[in-house]
């Protein structure tokens, strides 16, 4: 099923990557000017590790273990059909034990990604909610979100590195250099404050993308519509301590476990009552296309 691409979606997320490039331009020639960049490579090895062992990390993170078929027969067998549908290798399939229900997809590439659910969404959710959120992960595997993000985030470390090292190692070295290491953790200070706000809404754009993907997957935008009302009303209902135990994972999960005027704020999605809006107005779209 096919339907007129969202250049409004797409068009907001290349004006924020744009942003980014550009502010990150700016941040890379301070760094130039005051020394810093030298500890550039350094970072660059670190992040770099990180990305590679992304997909161990995340599963190590939430207590996913990967399952085999004779463990889990009919999950695998759903990944595997949407995988074709998706026309996508099948990935790891991993699950964890927790009351939380939730997914999330990761790996730095479509051959290396991995699909995690927890016990909890697998008692939740009936076999269209789940062929939904699942389609929604193998979406995120392929528009390759986990190295876009990390790529956009990049710089954002860094500048929120040399926050913290300039706080901690610069005092002594302020007056001999004319201020330059001032001038860079302001800078970094500065340009972390605002990527901060901008990748939240590049994830954001990401998620409506991932929703969207899962719809053109599965074909029932409404079966992904009743599965993030059902997952976001049960959260209500899960012990606190559970939540924050796995909060850490926000990032990566379908619905994120932070709430309130705040949590909304600062998240890494958008809410899920807009989501489930446009969700229901693809099934329009597809009903009378």
């Amino acid at each position: 099923m096919e339907w007129k691409r969202d250049w409004g979606l797409r068009g907001r997320m290349a004006l924020t990557m744009f942003l980014l490039f550009a502010l990150y331009i700016v941040f890379v020639a301070v760094l130039v000017r005051t020394g810093y960049v030298v500890a550039l490579p350094f970072v660059v090895l670190f992040l770099g590790a990180q990305f590679f062992f992304s997909d161990k990390l995340a599963l190590y993170s939430m207590g996913a273990k990967t399952v085999s078929e004779e463990e889990y027969p009919e999950l695998h067998a759903t990944v595997s059909r949407l995988s074709q549908q998706a026309d996508l290798p099948k990935p790891k399939i991993a699950v964890a034990d927790s009351r939380v229900p939730n997914a999330f997809a990761t790996g730095r590439s479509k051959k290396s990604s991995a699909v995690a659910v927890t016990t909890g969404l697998l008692r939740t959710l009936d076999r269209d909610e789940l062929e939904g959120v699942l389609a929604h992960e193998l979406a995120h595997v392929k528009n390759r979100d986990v190295m876009v993000m990390t790529i956009a985030s990049f710089l954002s470390t860094v500048a929120f590195m040399v926050v913290r090292w300039g706080f901690f190692f610069g005092g002594g070295n302020r007056d001999r250099q004319g201020g330059g290491v001032l001038v860079a953790v302001l800078a970094s200070l500065v340009v972390w404050i605002i990527s901060f706000f901008l990748i939240r809404a590049l994830s954001r754009y990401r998620e409506y993308a991932a929703d969207r993907g899962a719809a053109l997957i599965t074909g029932r935008p409404a079966a992904l519509a009743s599965a993030l009302q059902k997952i976001s009303g049960r959260m209500e209902s899960v012990p606190s301590d559970d939540l924050r135990e796995q909060s850490e994972m926000n990032a990566f999960f379908i619905i994120p476990i932070k709430s309130g005027v705040v949590g909304k704020l600062f998240s890494t999605h958008p809410s899920t009552e807009n989501r489930i809006e446009r969700l229901r107005q693809l099934e329009r779209e597809m009903e009378t296309a």
